[in-house]
């Protein structure tokens, strides 16, 4: 009987959760800076759904690596 031995390489998880928390907020941004010129309303609003987003993501991503 022949017995198989899979071992899964995680080596690039940690940089895909980092990238899933602060990859968008990074985008957001980005583009609220480069809409700040035209309209510092909106840029207010990307700001403040960056901030936001990385309070949430370093909640439930934080959680997840913490364990």
């Amino acid at each position: 009987m022949t017995t198989f031995f899979l071992e899964a390489n995680f080596d690039g998880i940690i940089y895909l959760i980092l990238a899933i928390m602060f990859g968008p907020a990074v985008f957001l941004t980005l583009i609220g800076f480069l809409v700040r010129r035209k309209s510092k309303k909106a840029a207010t609003v990307l700001f403040i759904i960056a901030a936001v987003y990385v309070i949430v993501s370093l909640g439930i991503c934080g959680t997840l690596m913490a364990e």
